[in-house]
């Protein structure tokens, strides 16, 4: 017969037994939330994640070049109603330097949880071919969510220069071979890349001035320390505005809806040199599939939105998104084009 006390002291082990489990539980969670000691591969991170819960804290939008460039612009934009969807500041993070290779590296090293973006444009596929030793691999390092949208590249020339069409720059580079300077954000960029082929097709020669970006690019232009440059429409176009720099033309397939009067390099007497810009999402290879998604979704959500849209197109861009496999593709051709574009123009890898 189980006596009133007896009742007690088995209630009390009971309790007692239920503490220590739970204390046990709480002992294993907390080891496995400071984790940061325990290294972890990808496999074990992607086990860890909870793309339901996701996300929960601040996102960090790393963009390889400087503050005030076309990419950066358009990331702004595009964060800020990110921001709102997703409940959760999308913080913009400027890391440029060596062609957009320093942001892409610091991004490819990340944890691939999905609190990491990074902006991959046209220069992530391009210095694939244009460095040795770019520190990532474009297609290997990194899961690529969607594009965001493209830009077109402008051939500008410094306003005082007496330089007021294709012709006349030709011309001028013709009759004073290696005097005239051109800019752009880096090696290997699309405004390297196409100054480098137009140089070719058309038998000239400059020199080239690299800076960090198309925003320093157009200052060195303004200043007058260069004579011309292919920098992306967004950055030049507000210059060209004001009167600062003249728009010989658009290194594109067709006009900027911006600025109409301006031919095309074809359309100047100048064919074989088309370019464009693109840009988009990308994750630390290894992320969620489920996190990836909401992150692809989100973003097509905020290019939706038509005050998104009208301030990209405000700023001479255009809107586009993709699935990941289309944003490879993507990178896949332009890989491609680069190694065409090195070959005419003879440029080996830096």
């Amino acid at each position: 017969m189980v006596t009133r006390e007896d009742e007690a002291t088995i209630v009390e082990k009971a309790t007692t037994r239920r503490r220590t489990l739970i204390a046990a539980m709480s002992a294993a969670g907390a080891a496995l939330a400071g984790a940061g000691a325990i290294p972890v591969g990808p496999l074990a991170r992607r086990a860890f994640a909870q793309p339901g819960d996701f996300p929960s804290r601040p996102i960090r939008w790393i963009v390889p070049y400087l503050a005030g460039t076309a990419p950066d612009m358009s990331v702004r934009v595009v964060a800020e109603a990110l921001t709102d969807i997703l409940r959760q500041p999308v913080v913009v993070e400027n890391k440029g330097g060596a062609s957009g290779n320093l942001g892409a590296q610091i991004a490819a090293r990340a944890k691939p949880d999905g609190y990491t973006w990074v902006y991959s444009a046209t220069p992530m596929a391009t210095n694939m071919r244009m460095y040795k030793a770019p520190g990532y691999d474009t297609l290997k390092d990194f899961t690529h969510v969607c594009l965001i949208g493209g830009a077109d590249v402008l051939l500008v020339a410094r306003e005082g220069t007496g330089l007021r069409t294709v012709r006349d720059l030709v011309e001028r580079l013709r009759r004073e071979p290696g005097k005239l300077n051109f800019g752009s954000g880096g090696v290997g960029t699309p405004a390297h890349l196409g100054a480098e082929l137009f140089l070719n097709v058309t038998g000239a020669d400059a020199v080239h001035v690299p800076y960090k970006g198309a925003s320093e690019t157009v200052n060195a232009l303004m200043g007058g320390q260069i004579d011309f440059a292919f920098p992306i429409f967004q950055v030049a176009f507000p210059h060209v505005q004001t009167g600062k720099l003249v728009a010989l033309a658009v290194a594109g397939p067709q006009r900027n809806p911006a600025l109409p009067n301006v031919p095309t390099l074809a359309e100047a007497g100048v064919a074989g040199v088309s370019l464009r810009s693109f840009g988009g999402v990308s994750l630390p290879a290894g992320a969620p599939a489920a996190i990836v998604k909401k992150i692809g979704d989100a973003v097509r959500q905020a290019l939706e939105r038509p005050a998104t849209r009208a301030k990209m197109e405000a700023q001479g861009g255009s809107v586009r998104w993709s699935t990941p496999e289309q944003f490879v593709e993507e990178i896949r051709a332009e890989i491609e084009r680069t190694e065409k574009m090195m070959r005419i123009a003879k440029l080996e890898p830096q």
